[in-house]
């Protein structure tokens, strides 16, 4: 699943007549990058929810998306046509849960992680582990010294430790994840009620149901139009 459901109030002006999504890095919109990653990785399938100016996201990319010579298959889940709004990233993917299978990835769609290797073996090792999550976490930007969450010894995501680092947005989940007893929101979310994850997150992790792993790679939370520019400005020098 691809999160492209946020109204980017601090990527305006530009997020006023794009979605921020759709804004391109290096030749490509944000989103884009995820997308030709999962289907690099063999994944054939991928829902994207939408809120403000969704319709573009759809226009840009149909139903079926192709890259180099696989095609994947998009569908969406319009929170802002059904609701008039986004509906917060628990609440966006508890709607989209009857499209997702058992364990499925999420990653932000404005998020530039060009390296990340969305892979199969990873899926594996998650649906052995029980876990309900796996979270990918990258060293603290700039933006966010303090970080989110740290990294046990045997691989456990904790809330509180000496040294903590930054959820990427990338991550595994199990559908169970998003069901009782650990959310309340009916599969689909048909009244539309808003969640946030970060709640959900903590107190998976204090039961021990969440794992985590440190990712190395290049990785841009691209929130501001100064980190745009900047990610542009790297391309067109180098």
């Amino acid at each position: 699943m691809i999160l492209a459901a946020g109204r980017g109030e601090r990527m305006r002006p530009l997020t006023d007549v794009t979605p921020k999504p759709l804004l391109e890095v290096r030749g490509k919109p944000l989103m884009q990058w995820p997308m030709e990653a999962l289907a690099t990785g063999g994944f054939g399938s991928v829902v994207v929810n939408t809120a403000w100016l969704g319709d573009h996201i759809e226009t840009r990319f149909g139903a079926h998306h192709r890259v180099e010579e696989s095609v994947l298959s998009v569908a969406y889940s319009h929170e802002g046509r059904d609701f008039g709004g986004a509906l917060e990233t628990a609440g966006g993917i508890v709607r989209a849960l009857p499209l997702l299978g058992d364990v499925f990835w999420v990653a932000a769609g404005d998020v530039y992680a060009p390296d990340f290797v969305f892979t199969r073996d990873a899926v594996q090792r998650f649906s052995a582990s029980g876990k309900l999550a796996q979270l990918w976490l990258v060293p603290n930007p700039v933006h966010n010294p303090h970080g989110d969450f740290g990294i046990s010894q045997e691989g456990l995501a904790l809330n509180d430790a000496a040294e903590r680092f930054t959820f990427s947005t990338i991550a595994l989940y199990r559908s169970a994840f998003f069901a009782p007893p650990n959310c309340m929101i009916p599969a689909g979310n048909p009244a539309g009620v808003h969640a946030a994850l970060a709640p959900m997150l903590r107190a998976a992790i204090d039961k021990a149901q969440v794992s985590a792993e440190l990712y190395l790679g290049a990785w841009t939370d691209v929130g501001t139009p100064e980190r745009l520019a900047s990610l542009n400005g790297k391309a067109s020098s180098g």
